[in-house]
């Protein structure tokens, strides 16, 4: 059964689930946000033409928002190939044993130094291996196939660099998985040591029990692994479905009951699609787990990507590559991405005139006004 705005309508439906005061800041508001996104409660445009008005209501702009989040990955994935240089690329997913995982879970603020300590990993090994600068970007995720709480990075590192020492490009850079795994692990074990000996972090275990799993897990295989992209719209694809939007697509639910969710997920080990049950309340709990704090980005960059080195190096760079430097695309309107994407112009009205902006309804206001056309 295909049901319209799943999401939305289970929010809808749970807010004495969500909508109390224990629960974190960041959920309730883009909670609130997705619940009200194209309604009068967000204000609204107003579209006229001879014979027909059509009000447009605000979205809401929420990376918890399935159709808001589609729309603003496109938009990111737009910039990103005009920004990046032609180049071949890697991609490095870099895990945790799932020991670690409420551990993170439990200490939501130690989620923000994990991208910076998987790009310094990296950086530190090819500096070490080929003495050269690399571009880095790296996508932070949270949930895996069945929503549980999985952190882990995807990271795009050209599979090139820039010699430190003579200026020039190194075309073709040979990543040792093993060898990565290995400063990954350290960095990672490391930054909660000191973490646990600072008393920032918090957990069910005792210390010494604590300081006991971290030496475990650092004695153990942590499973990353390396591809490489031949272009950089291969990486931009894979990764557009992490950033900016919730972790289950519309499409793969099932059923929606007072009582529970059903939704299709994809089974690596069984190598399958397999149905998924959850609890209405315990699926609303953990798809709040996977909302971000506020001020927290999902995607960042470091190496020859970083803010403070792109201005600088950037220029230089594209010369070494001898390629053009290409202009960001202007950004599309609504109207435009919607008759691009679905080949509808939602300024033309049913007899093919033109519509043209009137006005604007404020938040306030908008509930007070329901014509569609004059």
């Amino acid at each position: 059964m295909r049901y319209k705005h799943p999401i939305k309508r289970i929010l809808a439906g749970t807010r004495g689930y969500w909508a109390r005061p224990e629960t974190r800041s960041a959920v309730r508001e883009n909670f609130n946000k997705v619940i009200n996104c194209r309604t009068p409660a967000l204000g609204a445009e107003i579209y006229a033409s001879d014979s027909h008005e059509r009000i447009v209501y605000h979205t809401c702009k929420s990376r918890a928002c399935p159709s808001c989040g589609h729309r603003a990955t496109g938009l990111w994935q737009r910039d990103q190939w005009t920004a990046l240089p032609n180049i071949s690329y890697a991609g490095i997913c870099l895990t945790m044993p799932n020991v670690l995982w409420p551990i993170f879970q439990q200490n939501r603020h130690l989620l923000h130094d994990l991208p910076a300590i998987g790009a310094a990993a990296i950086q530190q090994w090819v500096k070490a291996t080929y003495g050269v600068h690399v571009l880095v970007m790296v996508v932070q995720n949270t949930f895996g196939g069945h929503l549980y709480f999985n952190p882990h990075l995807h990271v795009l590192v050209s599979a090139g660099g820039l010699e430190e020492w003579s200026g020039r490009w190194v075309a073709t850079l040979s990543f040792n998985r093993d060898a990565v795994m290995h400063i990954w692990r350290y960095a990672v074990i490391t930054y909660l040591r000191e973490a646990l000996a600072a008393g920032v972090l918090t957990s069910d275990l005792g210390a010494e029990d604590l300081s006991a799993v971290l030496t475990a897990q650092y004695e153990r295989w942590w499973n990353i692994d390396i591809d490489h992209f031949k272009s950089k719209w291969q990486f931009l694809k894979y990764v557009g479905r992490y950033i900016r939007r919730p972790p289950v697509a519309q499409h793969r639910f099932v059923k929606i009951t007072d009582r529970e969710v059903w939704f299709w997920t994809k089974d690596l080990k069984q190598k399958r699609r397999v149905l998924t049950r959850y609890l209405i309340e315990d699926f609303v709990a953990t798809l709040a787990e996977h909302v971000q704090d506020r001020y927290r980005h999902a995607i960042r960059y470091f190496g020859l990507l970083a803010p403070g080195s792109k201005g600088q190096t950037s220029g230089a760079l594209l010369v070494l590559l001898r390629q053009e430097n290409q202009r960001r695309p202007q950004r599309l309107s609504w109207a435009t991405s919607i008759h691009r994407n679905f080949g509808v112009d939602p300024l033309v009205d049913s007899q093919g005139h033109r519509m043209h902006w009137v006005g604007r309804l404020k938040p306030s206001k908008a509930k007070q006004h329901s014509g569609d056309s004059r």
